[in-house]
């Protein structure tokens, strides 16, 4: 007889809980959701500037002229400064995979859903395919400056023992050591992917404009590719910091700018290219005449 109203009132607690809990992911998602809005769209305005995408450049060629100096200032025993650190090892060289998959998924969906046709979307994405070219051509150049600069040394107790072995192959078969002119296929990459990811990402801007479908997706993947283009940067830093000689890095991040200013720069405006970012994406507003 007593059981009863215990019952109930246990299943009228669950039920207030449940309620409670229902009402707390509510006010999460929407949370969670203004967040995402808000900081896509300062994101997008950021990054859509030409003024601020300017400074940018500077910015870059900053870090890498006079990012060296910071080894002065800087713990050389941090986790960044070693070459098997996770950063270095899951990031930077697979720089390019990264960049791949995060950019081309929001050229994707920005192509796709601005025109809903597959040819000019698989166009755009051909700029990525250029970009994996430029990445493959550079490193095979790199490889061969060094083939052509470099000498055959043996380490020994008392110093660097150089033998006439004329290639690299037949060197390190020798169980010698190759040492030519290194250019830093690390700050090359780094540099074009945050060049190349500061120039894809700025159509944004444009595509909010024009009131373009926006949802949470869409949003999302652009973050992610804003959080990718900073983790860049920051990685460039430890780069130009911890690693490779100054010239070195210097020539890289010159020749990614140089590969940068030939693609984007210069041959996506061109009509018989991949086009540049927001190419034929936007209706252009139509020029009133005036009839006497």
């Amino acid at each position: 007889m007593e059981r009863g109203p215990v019952v109930g009132a246990g299943l009228g607690a669950g039920a207030q809980i449940r309620a409670l809990l229902g009402c707390l992911v509510r006010v999460l998602l929407w949370v969670a959701s203004a967040l995402l809005y808000f900081g896509s769209e300062q994101a997008a305005r950021l990054l859509g500037s030409p003024c601020l995408r300017r400074l940018y450049h500077a910015w870059l060629a900053a870090v890498v002229i006079f990012g060296p100096l910071l080894q002065f200032h800087v713990n050389p025993w941090t986790i960044f400064a070693s070459h098997g650190n996770f950063f270095n090892i899951k990031f930077v060289n697979s720089a390019w995979g990264w960049t791949c998959t995060f950019l081309g998924g929001f050229v994707l969906l920005v192509v796709f859903l601005a025109t809903r046709r597959v040819a000019v979307t698989a166009r755009h994405l051909s700029r990525l395919v250029v970009g994996a070219a430029v990445w493959r051509g550079a490193g095979r150049a790199f490889l061969l400056i060094e083939d052509l600069t470099g000498s055959c040394f043996e380490p020994l107790p008392q110093g660097l023992l150089l033998h006439e072995l004329p290639d690299r192959r037949s060197c390190l078969a020798a169980g010698h050591q190759w040492r030519g002119y290194t250019v830093s296929s690390h700050t090359f990459l780094l540099t074009f992917c945050c060049l190349l990811m500061a120039e894809e990402a700025a159509v944004f801007a444009k595509y909010l404009a024009h009131g373009l479908p926006a949802g949470a997706p869409l949003r999302l993947v652009f973050l992610l590719n804003v959080l990718l283009l900073g983790l860049w940067n920051f990685l460039l830093l430890c780069t130009v910091i911890y690693f490779h000689q100054y010239t070195h890095k210097v020539v890289g991040a010159a020749v990614g700018t140089f590969a940068w200013y030939l693609t984007y720069g210069s041959w996506y405006h061109q009509p018989w290219s991949p086009g540049s970012p927001g190419h034929g994406l936007f209706p252009r507003p139509h020029s009133s005449r005036k009839h006497n």
